[in-house]
């Protein structure tokens, strides 16, 4: 990496008048606020079809996209859509936040209406997408499944559709042919758009930063199509499920409830799977953040069943030899590894082995001494600095509850005699990192505005109300893009 600034914003953060943001105008828009800011990068959070609880990091796919995120006006000019068809689709409740129950009832039946209108080429450009994509098919499948069995998981659907009987998936894929067909469309749409948008980034000198969940979602199309590849018995019921130990925050520890892999099959099979995920990020984005990178080292594994995380143990990982398989079939990877938490050894030395970027977030840097590993005379140039991330309050929202013991280390540490007020220490922290010796410094949207916890994007832990908040139009202004443009000048970052 180079000495370079970005966004933390994820697409549905996006103005539209359609529930949340997606990949037309103002996704453009943003790309040149970001270039005239001098930034590099934009950062966003998964873009795979969200389930219970519209969280980006428990999807139905690890491959498809997020069918919200197409862009209806450009199916306007396209002919598939009417002007006076989008407009039933606004959400006047979404312009603030987004509106994920206007979007389940009113986006689905509009883009079948732009399906029933498709060319009369859809079937050799379909032949050519699936080509492409060899896991759109079931993913497809999957969809018109969900929808068949009232949106059931499909680990409760019909045993032999669930345990997929050669005769019970042939009978489905001709009963749901046109669902099955309107899912591939869908995804056609979207790649088509995001390839629009990469380029259009490209030519304005901005990347792309993408994040991968290191886990799927139970109910998935992935743990559906290809159930080998997980720690699941002969009724495909989880042996072990994903989550983090007790410590000083959760008592009972996390509980995630994701399937572990079975590793040694994905070993088997030398990776293909990892692979192939690997390479259509690659494709999508020009870095990748993992998220829970420690978990390749060892994860925690907790029996199926238990209600809390507290019986769960360390369990070894793939380490490097997943890492070595995949550069030797793809090339060097584009990698920023989220090594947040208390690492152990085998962590690091697989840190140190790969010589990944790891992440700093300077929310985590004041609550100790002077070896916290978050204070910035610790970093070294090969990491990503964060005023915070999704999982944090925003850095005004942080300041409002942080100790008395952190808000004095904050501002003797950055030569303030006196405690400062919140949106000032935000705007410190902003230039903390941007000074530091990072190589590449990342700003969540909410810091740069100095929202409060209003604007917080995700509180771990819990299922309901995240993901919701929104920018408006009139906060990305040319003000603000001068604003980041010094900064960024100022600290050796500009792109």
């Amino acid at each position: 990496m180079i000495r370079s600034c970005g966004i933390l914003m994820h697409m549905t953060s996006l103005p539209s008048p359609y529930g949340c943001g997606s990949m037309g105008k103002e996704a453009f828009r943003f790309i040149d606020f970001l270039a005239s800011g001098g930034q590099k990068w934009w950062q966003m959070l998964p873009i795979n079809p969200t389930g219970y609880g519209d969280s980006p990091y428990q999807p139905f796919s690890a491959f498809a996209g997020n069918p919200y995120f197409i862009d209806l006006d450009q199916l306007v000019l396209q002919g598939l859509l009417t002007q006076q068809e989008c407009q039933q689709a606004s959400c006047e409740g979404g312009l603030w936040e987004c509106d994920y129950g206007a979007l389940y009832q009113k986006r689905l039946p509009l883009l079948f209406l732009a399906y029933k209108r498709r060319s009369a080429d859809w079937q050799s450009k379909r032949q050519v997408f699936l080509q492409q994509n060899t896991w759109a098919e079931d993913y497809a499948l999957f969809t018109a499944l969900k929808n068949k069995y009232d949106l059931k998981p499909w680990y409760l659907w019909p045993d032999d559709i669930k345990l997929r009987k050669p005769s019970a998936i042939q009978a489905a894929k001709q009963e749901l042919a046109i669902q099955v067909d309107f899912a591939i469309f869908c995804q056609y749409l979207f790649f088509q758009q995001w390839q629009q948008l990469l380029e259009y980034a490209h030519q304005k000198g901005v990347c792309l930063i993408g994040d991968l969940p290191i886990y799927v979602a139970m109910d998935s199309a992935d743990v559906w199509s290809q159930p080998f590849l997980f720690d699941l018995d002969k009724n495909l019921t989880p042996k072990t499920v994903a989550g983090c130990p007790p410590d000083y925050f959760s008592p009972t520890g996390q509980l995630w409830g994701n399937p572990i892999y079975n590793w040694s099959q994905m070993k088997n099979t030398e990776y293909a799977w990892w692979t192939q995920r690997m390479r259509h990020m690659i494709n999508l984005f020009d870095l990748i953040r993992i998220d829970h990178f420690r978990g390749f080292a060892s994860y925690y594994s907790i029996p199926y069943g238990e209600k809390t995380a507290e019986h769960g143990s360390w369990v070894i990982g793939p380490g490097k030899d997943l890492f070595e398989t995949m550069t030797s079939k793809l090339g060097p990877l584009p990698i920023i590894a989220e090594d947040l938490g208390t690492m152990g050894e085998d962590v690091l030395q697989l840190m140190d082995s790969c010589g990944y970027p790891g992440m700093k977030v300077l929310q985590f840097a004041f609550d100790s001494g002077a070896d916290n590993a978050y204070l910035p005379q610790n970093y070294v140039k090969n990491c990503v600095v964060y005023t915070g991330t999704h999982d944090n309050d925003t850095f005004v929202g942080w300041w409002h509850t942080a100790s008395d013991y952190a808000k004095q280390h904050f501002c003797r540490y950055n030569g303030f005699r006196n405690i400062l007020n919140a949106n000032a220490a935000c705007g410190q922290a902003i230039r903390l990192a941007m000074a530091s010796v990072a190589d590449l410094c990342i700003v969540p949207m909410q810091d740069y505005l100095k929202l409060d916890t209003s604007a917080r994007m995700n509180m771990p832990s819990t299922a309901q109300g995240n993901w919701k908040w929104r920018i408006t139009k009139t906060q990305l202004n040319s003000r603000l893009a001068e604003h980041l443009q010094g900064l960024a000048g100022l600290y050796n970052r500009k792109m």
